[in-house]
Formats: structure tokens, sequence, C-alpha cells
């Protein structure tokens, strides 16, 4: 993109939405091994299958912010969907959940040991059948200590206070009402989401905390047209220059200290976070908006895998 053009960038991320969209939509039963880190197109990659398998070493996280993008791959969506404000935790701290908190929340739906991910491979490519309910018994031989999962999580102990913080009308109120409860006691889940939140792009989180309380109510398909939208201005540069500053501070130089243009969350006015949901007015790039085909959901939502927990 900075050696040719901003589109390369969009068409490339095009292509991953209709891609995650195709996966959503999908007829088949898809089953995603989720064994290490699945971060951002990770998880455009795997949330999308109606069988989300995590094992003891499965890290997810969203931290687009701290490189100047935000929670994408229809993370308004799936994020969204999460029980109280847990997504905009996610989101906007790049906080991380280990397997047993993706259960929990209904991030995943199964988890079974590292060890025995092979054994449940071979397993299933030898099913004659392959119908949802012919999975599911399979996956559920190997299941590992289902309610242990449940009642040990960290993930537990984060959501009251999550839904009490995460849920206030702005970032400079969820950040205050976080700085509060370090007041009342230090909890170094706290600190590090406020650290996070302080050093990553604030129109980064004024993005995310629009687009996840729109998602809230919205298809999937209304969110990725949404998010392909912000994803062309960040590219474009349309306001800012910040997700070329956040990748050069990250993953190029690694000095980790970028210089955001828009640098305080108090500069970022509601008009120019609406810049961001626009579409492109530029003739001369031939930008176009995001178009899906028409196709029904394959099956097990976020709020279906937590009924069955």
């Amino acid at each position: 993109m900075t050696e040719g053009h901003w589109t390369f960038g969009t068409l490339y991320y095009k292509k991953e939405l209709i891609l995650a969209h195709f996966l959503a939509t999908y007829k088949k039963p898809l089953v995603a091994l989720i064994d290490g880190t699945v971060m951002g197109a990770g998880a455009g990659l795997s949330m999308y299958a109606p069988f989300r398998i995590v094992t003891e070493n499965t890290v997810f996280a969203m931290p687009e912010a701290a490189i100047g993008l935000f929670p994408d791959v229809g993370a308004s969506h799936f994020l969204s969907r999460l029980p109280g404000f847990l997504g905009e935790y996610l989101g906007l701290a790049g906080a991380r959940l280990d397997g047993a908190g993706m259960i929990a929340c209904g991030l995943a739906t199964h988890l079974v040991l590292s060890k025995d991910l092979y054994r449940l491979e071979n397993a299933l490519e030898g099913l004659t059948c392959s119908n949802a309910t012919s999975i599911s018994h399979l996956i559920n031989k190997f299941v590992y200590q289902t309610n242990y999962v449940k009642q040990d999580s960290a993930y537990y102990d984060r959501l009251k206070i999550a839904n009490k913080c995460f849920s206030r009308k702005t970032v400079e109120e969820i950040l205050l009402a976080l700085e509060k409860e370090v007041e009342y006691g230090e909890q170094q889940w706290i600190i590090d989401a406020i650290n996070s939140m302080k050093s990553a792009c604030p129109a980064s989180l004024k993005i995310f905390l629009r687009t996840i309380r729109e998602g809230r109510t919205q298809s999937l398909e209304q969110c990725l047209v949404r998010e392909y939208n912000i994803v062309s201005h960040i590219c474009r540069g349309t306001v800012s220059h910040d997700f070329y500053e956040g990748i050069r501070a990250v993953v190029i130089d690694k000095d980790k200290k970028p210089k955001w243009e828009l640098s305080k969350l108090e500069l970022i006015t509601e008009e120019i976070v609406d810049q961001y949901f626009r579409n492109v007015d530029d003739d001369e790039d031939n930008w176009d908006p995001l178009k899906l085909p028409p196709r029904s959901s394959n099956g097990l939502t976020i709020e279906a895998a937590r009924s069955k927990l």
C-alpha cells in the first residue's frame, strides 16, 4: 500500500470478508481446530464454524486497536453476541481469553486436549456421515472435563466488572469507570485493560465502540459491509495515517512507541468517527462498497453454543 496504492489493502480485505461470509453460510458442517494463538484473521477463519474446538494451549484476542486498526472480520457481530459487555472489553482492551474462557462465553463449543487432536482429526476423517449430529456425537467423545472448564475460568471473575465498566456510553467514561475500580482494590487485569487502552490508537477505540454497539442489532452481512467501509477509510488515510504508524511501531520497527496523529480521545469527535462509517467518496480510485451474495446462516451461533453448555 505504501509503495503502490491504498486499494491493494482493501482488495485483500474484500476477499477476506467474502471468505468469512462464505464460511458463515457454508452448508456442510465445519470444524475449526484452534490449538494455539487465534487473533484477527485467525478468528475470521474459525469463529464461523458451527464446531469450534479449543485446547489448553489456545489463546484468543482481538488486539487490532494497538496497530491503528480495529477488531474486524465480523467481530462487531460475533463479539457483540457475547454475554453482557464482554465483547467491548475484549475489543477495547485487546484482552486475551484462554480455551476455558472461550468455552464459558460461547466463542468455542468444545475443549479437547491438544494431545488428542490428532486422534480426533482421524476420527472425523473416518466418519461416513457428515451431518451435524454425527459430528457432535463424535467430538463429545474427546471433550475434556466440561464441568471443570465452566467453573474454573477466570472469565467469570471479570464479567461482573466488565459489565459495569464497559457498558458506559463513551470510551472516556469506560476508562474513568475502570480507574475507579482500581481505587477499590488493584486487580491486575483491570490495570492491564487501562494500560492497553491508553496505549492503543484513540480513533480505533472510538470506531470499535460504535461498530460493536451497532452490530449488536444487525446481521452479519450488515456488519461485514460496515467494517469494509471503515477499513477502506483507514487504508486510504481519509482521516489519519495512524494505521501505517501502528504497523511501523508494532510490526516493522518494533519500538512499540506509535505516534498517533489523533493522539487524544478528546480530539476525536463524533463527526470524525462518522467519516469512517460512510462510503468512500473517491471516483478516481474505482472504489465500490462490499457486495455479498444472499445466503442463509449455517448453524451454531454463539448464543446457541452457550445455551448448550
